[in-house]
């Protein structure tokens, strides 16, 4: 009788270490997918950002440069980080959803390698209207229109377009978006927590929480 109980809690005990082992594994699992969440998915050494590196706040954006609400959260963005001078960082990610807007990622990298980024990201949003047609980008519309972008050489844009890092850089941004299982644009995370509920209000209230 005795011997039996013995076997009866030492099936108990190995039942115990097992169970415990597998979910001490699952919980690492997940740490390290947080992880790579945090310090990868979120932000690459390819992304824009603006903003200091030590800022309380670290705000990632995907975005197209044809999406119409892109445009529109961009200003409000812009706002909110000059609101809150120093205190937000700005991360910026392509998620092109649009048809040939992979086109309008390529200029904006060409542009950004003249130092005109910004200069010529806020164009394209101020004058989408011309160059995205049914969810469409024309790309030689968008190439005329940008020959009205002050500073940005033409030439050494055009050079560019052949530049295989882009294609690099656009592969990269949307592995990242098929992980992160985002499926429209603008999506926001606000020091690792995305926003659960789309709208001015919310990001606002999200990131002043982090403030």
């Amino acid at each position: 009788m005795q011997n039996k109980k013995i076997v009866i809690i030492s099936i108990v005990v190995l039942l115990a270490v097992f169970f415990g082992a597998g979910y001490v594994y699952k919980n690492n699992q997940s740490n390290k997918y947080e992880n790579i969440s945090t310090q990868e998915l979120l932000k690459r050494p390819h992304s824009v950002v603006i903003g200091k590196e030590d800022a309380k706040v670290q705000l990632v954006e995907f975005f197209d440069p044809a999406c119409g609400t892109c445009a529109l959260y961009h200003y409000h963005v812009k706002e909110i980080m000059k609101e809150n001078e120093g205190n937000i960082q700005l991360v910026l990610r392509y998620a092109p959803f649009h048809k040939n807007a992979d086109y309008a990622v390529k200029m904006l990298e060409g542009a950004r390698e003249q130092g005109l980024f910004l200069d010529t990201l806020e164009f394209m949003f101020q004058t989408q209207k011309y160059w995205v047609q049914n969810h469409t980008v024309n790309p030689k519309q968008l190439w005329n229109l940008l020959t009205n972008v002050k500073g940005l050489d033409m030439e050494k844009l055009a050079s560019f377009m052949n530049n295989n890092k882009v294609d690099e850089i656009i592969k990269q941004d949307l592995e990242d978006v098929q992980t992160l299982k985002i499926d429209k644009t603008p999506t926001y995370f606000v020091n690792n927590k995305p926003l659960q509920t789309f709208g001015l209000d919310n990001l606002k209230k999200l990131i002043n929480s982090e403030l």
